[in-house]
């Protein structure tokens, strides 16, 4: 594997290459990736899913529902979930177009159980120290509270709408519905989140509170990226040992997100086991250009994201 990222500083254009079996496609573009010195390759997708959510999420009536739409939507963190999407489509020859509204989904769902996660609660206990950012109250918590829901079927759609006979892509759309409501479903995202709640009501001395904040990492933040990773390897027509390498590398890499934002004391060597687990699933794949631009992502700067 070549060196770092920041070495790559012009426009590659790299052609799909082969890969063993994967489910036939009817046309597979020549993809592009586009990077620079200055600005990162997970920069240049997130603001590609920005734009496409934009236009998806337009100010209209009702605008009682469009308006605290867009303010959740837009001033959730963004996680690096999404852009994963795109990077792993493109890294088994997909081109960026086919993944870009799953990627969109998958950061409408994230807000809408951030968004959730930030209510404010009279009874809620005190919250695991993170280094994300405080969120700040606009709408009355009914409107948090309810909205949000609502906004789950709302990425469903979205990626619904992508379902393109010309590309003969519905089976692989119906697959990553299937991914994303378990990612975000009882067994994942939710039972997470409680498993978070669980934690915040131990001392961090408490032998369980290590095993809880494991247990949550794992659930959210890694099985939101394992997700990511996956259902855009399926989009991009990955074979099947491609899309469960960059399902587990997308776990590797939220568990190293998910520990690194909880800022948890004396974890670089897990972080650094994690990172190396995550770079041994890119072994394998034929475009070192892509290989270099999905590994930077486990250096992003994770009390941003």
């Amino acid at each position: 594997m070549a060196g770092a990222l920041a070495k790559i500083n012009q426009t590659i254009h790299v052609a799909s290459g082969k890969h063993h079996s994967r489910p036939s496609l009817p046309y597979r573009r020549p993809m592009m990736v586009c990077m620079s010195q200055n600005k990162s390759y997970w920069a240049f997708i997130h603001e590609d899913i920005e734009s496409h959510l934009k236009q998806a999420i337009p100010l209209r009536e009702p605008v009682q529902v469009f308006e605290p739409m867009r303010h959740f939507v837009f001033t959730s963190p963004p996680s690096t979930a999404p852009a994963l999407c795109i990077a792993a489509c493109e890294l088994v020859g997909g081109h960026r177009d086919r993944a870009v509204a799953a990627a969109s989904a998958l950061h409408v769902m994230h807000a809408s159980a951030y968004t959730h996660e930030q209510l404010p609660l009279s009874d809620r206990p005190r919250v695991v120290p993170t280094s994300r950012p405080i969120a700040h109250h606009v709408y009355n918590p009914n409107v948090e509270l309810l909205l949000p829901d609502g906004i789950v079927p709302f990425g469903l759609e979205l990626l619904a709408r992508s379902d393109d006979p010309a590309q003969n892509n519905s089976g692989r759309i119906l697959r990553v519905m299937i991914e994303m409501t378990r990612a975000f479903g009882s067994q994942e995202m939710v039972d997470g989140q409680y498993k978070e709640i669980l934690c915040s009501q131990l001392d961090d001395k408490d032998p369980r509170y290590a095993e809880l904040i494991n247990y949550t990492c794992e659930k959210k933040e890694g099985g939101l990226h394992s997700c990511g990773a996956a259902s855009g390897a399926i989009l991009g027509g990955g074979s099947e040992e491609e899309i469960e390498k960059l399902r587990r590398y997308g776990f590797y890499m939220g568990m190293i997100q998910g520990i690194s934002q909880r800022l948890i004391p004396n974890q670089s060597k897990k972080i650094e086991e994690f990172k190396n687990l995550a770079l041994e699933e890119l072994k394998g794949f034929n475009n070192e250009a892509n290989i270099e631009a999905i590994s930077s992502f486990i250096n992003v700067n994770y009390s941003h994201v």
